[in-house]
This record gives structure tokens, C-alpha cells and sequence, in this order.
């Protein structure tokens, strides 16, 4: 399914123009237009799901195939010493389009960029009750 409004549909479609690094029959990569290090894209499916609870399992894992064999293609053209792959679900996560996309990011000794977070302190018993709930 395609939504009418959404922006990453139209684009994953050839429908709005873009600088298209991949595509086939499910997929469109694009390098993103504000880019956090250089080569920074995107793989849109064609396919529209809202985010990762809604995307198809199949196209996750191929999503995920798709990712391994940018990022080993983007290392080895680009010279990226390392490589993030980033993927927000809802807006509290910092999702700002409401269709599933995964980042991939070179990564540049002294890029200057720090996606990472701060690590907080969690005590066994926190962990413990948090491992219970998820795995019950």
C-alpha cells in the first residue's frame, strides 16, 4: 500500500525526484537531504508501514540485508572508518516521518557528530524486574 500524503511513498514511488544510490523492486536508498556525515541515507520501502511495529517481518529482514550490503558498499567507496545504522519509531524516539526508514550513517574519525547517549546507572533490581516483565 502507498499513502496519498506521505512524502517517503511519493519519493520511494520516483514520483518526487531524489538522489537514488539503490533501488529495486521493493526498496529506493537515498542520501538524505541534511545529512549528518557525507553519504548519510536512507532505505525507504516502497510499501508503506508507519513505523517498525507495523512494517511486514519479511521486510524487516530484508531491510536489514539491505543495510549490511550498503554499509559494506558505502565503507569501501567512502573510506568510513565506522558505521551507525539508526531507527526511530514515534516521535518521543525522534521519528519526524511517519514512514518506517532506516538511517545509515558513515561514520569519520573526528566527524564531529555524537549520536550516542549518556548511559545511566541501572541496579540489578531494576534489571531484574524490567528482564521479568519483557521476558514473561
Amino acid at each position: 500500500m502507498v499513502k496519498d500524503n506521505c512524502i517517503f511513498c511519493k519519493i520511494a514511488s520516483g514520483e518526487i525526484p531524489s538522489a537514488t544510490i539503490y533501488e529495486d523492486e521493493r526498496f529506493r536508498v537515498i542520501l538524505d537531504l541534511g545529512p549528518a556525515t557525507r553519504g548519510h541515507a536512507l532505505i525507504l520501502p516502497k510499501e508503506h508501514a508507519d513505523n517498525l511495529y507495523t512494517l511486514e517481518e519479511e521486510t524487516a529482514g530484508a531491510a536489514m540485508k539491505l543495510a549490511r550490503r550498503m554499509a559494506i558498499r558505502m565503507r569501501e567507496r567512502l573510506g568510513a572508518d565506522g558505521f551507525n545504522l539508526v531507527q526511530n519509531n514515534g516521535e518521543e524516539a525522534g521519528q519526524t516521518v511517519m514512514h518506517f526508514h532506516l538511517h545509515l550513517i558513515p561514520r569519520y574519525k573526528d566527524d564531529g557528530q555524537h549520536i550516542l547517549w549518556e548511559p545511566r546507572k541501572a541496579s540489578a533490581e531494576e534489571l531484574e524486574e524490567t528482564r521479568k516483565q519483557i521476558a514473561e
